[in-house]
Formats: C-alpha cells, sequence, structure tokens
C-alpha cells in the first residue's frame, strides 16, 4: 500500500492539470478569503532577539506606552559582557542576524544571555528606540535584558532560548533529519509565532516587525515558540545602519513593499504565509520571483502539488487531508494580492487554533496514520 503522504498528495494531474488546479484554487482562496474579509488590516540560527529599555527619558517618536507591566532595559558595562562571553570566544559564537554576530553567554548571577554585538559609535537614537521596543513584552516575543554602548561596539542582550531557531530543525536537507517535527508541533509552533506577531500588531500604535522569518522563530527545551528581532531592523534604520544584504534578496519580504514603499501589518501576514510554506514543505523558501502575484503563487504550489513535492514526506502518516489543506489556504490567504486581502493576524490565530484543535480531535478518533487521508486531488475538491 503506498504511503500517507504518496497517497495525499499523489491525486492531482491528468484531468485536474495545471489550468483545472489554479482555477479551482483560485476559487478556494476566494472563498476562504471571505471569511476574514470583514476582518482585514488597513494598513534567530540562535538569533534571540526582543526588546528592552535603558534609561528612562529617551523616548521614540512613536513612543506612546504600549502596555501594562513594562519592562525596563539594563545597561550592562563591557566588562560584564566580555567575563560573560570570556572575550567574546569563538566558542561562544552561536549565530549572526542582522544585528550583528550573536554569542552566547553566562551573567555572574547564572543568567544564560544571547548578545548581540556590531561596530558602532554610541548614538542616542540607538539608546531611544531601544527605550521604545523595551516597552513591548510578551511571553511570545524574546525578552531583551538590555543593552551596551562601549569601545566602538553597540549590542543588545536577550534572554537565552535554548533550542534555537527553527530553522536548525525543520530544513529538510536530503538526509536524515535528526529532528522530526510532527503536523501538530509545527501547528504550535506555528500558532506561537503567530500569536507574537499578533501581540506586536495588537499595540497601540502597531508594532510591526519588519524582519519576520524563519530564522527569527525560536523554540525553547519544550519546542514551544517565541518570535525574535522585532522591531531590530527598524532600529538599525533608525541610527543609519541598515544592513543592505538583508533587502537584496528576502523571500520573505511583501513584493507590495517594494511598489509602495510602505511597510505594514499586511506585510508581516506576507512574511508569516511564507513560513507556513516553509512549514508545510519542509525546505527553505528560496524562489522570490515566484511569490510576486496570486498567479505565480498558485502556480507554484500546483507545479509543487502535481509533482507530489509540495508536503514535507517526513510527515507522511501524522496529518489529515482536512488539517493539510487548511492549513495550505490560509497560507495562500496570507500571501494574496492585493495585501488589503490577507487576513488580520489574530484571525490567522483563530484559524490555526481550528486547524491543530481538529488535527487533534481526528487523530485521536483514527489514530496518526489515519485512513481518512487518500487522494491527492482531495485536498482542494468542491
Amino acid at each position: 500500500m503506498a504511503s500517507s503522504l504518496a497517497a495525499i498528495i499523489g491525486g492531482i494531474g491528468g484531468a485536474l492539470a495545471l489550468i483545472g488546479t489554479v482555477i479551482l484554487l483560485t476559487w478556494l482562496c476566494m472563498l476562504q478569503c471571505r471569511k476574514f474579509s470583514n476582518k482585514n488590516s488597513d494598513t534567530a540560527s540562535s538569533d534571540p532577539s526582543a526588546v528592552v529599555e535603558s534609561k528612562r527619558g529617551g523616548t521614540s517618536s512613536s513612543a506612546t506606552p504600549l502596555a501594562a507591566g513594562q519592562h525596563s532595559a539594563r545597561q550592562f558595562g563591557m566588562e560584564e559582557l566580555e567575563q560573560a562571553t570570556r572575550n567574546f570566544n569563538e566558542s561562544n559564537l552561536i549565530g549572526c542576524g542582522n544585528f550583528g554576530l550573536v554569542y552566547k553567554g553566562l551573567l555572574s548571577d547564572g543568567t544564560v544571555v544571547a548578545i548581540k554585538r556590531r561596530r558602532g559609535a554610541p548614538k542616542q537614537e540607538f539608546i531611544d528606540e531601544v527605550a521604545y521596543l523595551s516597552r513591548i513584552w510578551n511571553r511570545t516575543l524574546v525578552t531583551l535584558l538590555g543593552y551596551c554602548q562601549e569601545n566602538g561596539y553597540q549590542m543588545l542582550v536577550f534572554e537565552y532560548v535554548p533550542n534555537g531557531s527553527v530553522c536548525n530543525h525543520l530544513y529538510d536537507t536530503g538526509e536524515d533529519s535528526r529532528t522530526k517535527l510532527e503536523f501538530k508541533q509545527r501547528l504550535s509552533i506555528a500558532i506561537g509565532a503567530a500569536k507574537g506577531l499578533c501581540h506586536l500588531h495588537s499595540l497601540c500604535p502597531p508594532a510591526l516587525h519588519n524582519n519576520f522569518k524563519t530564522a527569527n522563530v525560536l523554540v525553547d527545551e519544550n519546542f514551544i515558540a517565541k518570535v525574535a528581532d522585532a522591531g531590530v531592523s527598524k532600529l538599525l534604520e533608525k541610527i543609519g545602519n541598515a544592513n543592505p544584504s538583508s533587502s537584496n534578496f528576502n523571500v520573505f519580504k511583501d513584493p507590495e513593499v517594494e511598489q509602495v514603499g510602505v511597510f505594514s501589518k499586511t506585510s508581516d501576514v506576507y512574511s508569516f504565509g511564507v513560513f507556513l510554506m516553509e512549514l508545510i514543505t519542509g525546505r527553505e523558501a528560496t524562489d522570490k520571483e515566484a511569490f510576486g502575484s496570486n498567479e505565480r503563487v498558485l502556480q507554484w504550489v500546483q507545479m509543487l502539488l502535481s509533482s507530489k513535492n509540495l508536503v514535507d514526506r517526513r510527515l507522511s502518516g501524522s496529518f489529515t487531508a482536512e488539517g493539510m489543506r487548511d492549513l495550505i489556504m490560509l497560507m495562500l490567504n496570507c500571501m494574496r494580492f492585493p495585501g488589503k486581502e490577507r487576513p488580520q493576524m489574530e484571525n490567522v490565530v483563530l484559524e490555526l487554533d481550528r486547524i491543530h484543535e481538529q488535527e487533534i480531535r481526528l487523530t485521536t478518533v483514527t489514530g496518526e496514520s489515519t485512513t481518512t487521508v487518500t487522494l491527492g486531488s482531495q485536498l482542494f475538491t468542491w
């Protein structure tokens, strides 16, 4: 008997060739979007990051109080951070992100931290933006503990998230991967990340991530997800040190941003759609040109469905047709054009919760290798 995965994605072809499938997917996208139509938005690698405050008094131009129970950042001294990292020894290096190299450190009080370091002269704008970002705190966001500006370096000190980036556990290299994230586990990670973005967007004024991607979704020892790097790209822009390479090729970047020059909540939603794509495929998304319009995205999905190469082979037997179909539809909705047709993150959270609960219910009844998963063509039926 063919495996569950082959059975699920093997039925497309023949009569459901390119034109038919694209039309069908388009219809389903339109149908699914109606569920969100009244709720649309208007507008680390072990790369841990989040945000915390230094001095009171410095405020960002948009530094309206954001949340109760605000955390304040600590100003670290260079000597303390050097001791924590053994003088930034290469053996303590755990990653590299937008802000610079990331080191694991052990503070004198026993706290394990992740320290991002980059060259840069002290700037008041740096303190102002960190003060603003420090007022954003949530358990779904990586917490910033403090900062340092000394000896020609700027540093941000974050909580350490032990299991690092989802990238480390997700990408299928073609070899026997040590980590096998089951479908429900991937849904849980997606829910945690979605809640992180949802919290940012719910603030007044809304906070935008500006650089959401799989590398910025970290997981702890229990694979609970936290969103890292929220606002760090904006911080770099404000101090005039944005990394040019980060904008040249970024498959997570909403193509509409390049067209209109404005980053909005819907841009974060688009990036989250690409993140869902990576959770589904188990592979790093690299073909930016494939995602510039509804037609291109649909054709890309149809091509992989037809070649039985869309769903990560390691997920075989761990999901239902209904759950996978609904997740693919949510992914497509998050990547829709124009951006105003994309769902708000709060609705994305609700839909992910629904899919997750449905998977638990169905697999509890039928077992993990459920016989209800049959033909690939049934992922998209009327």
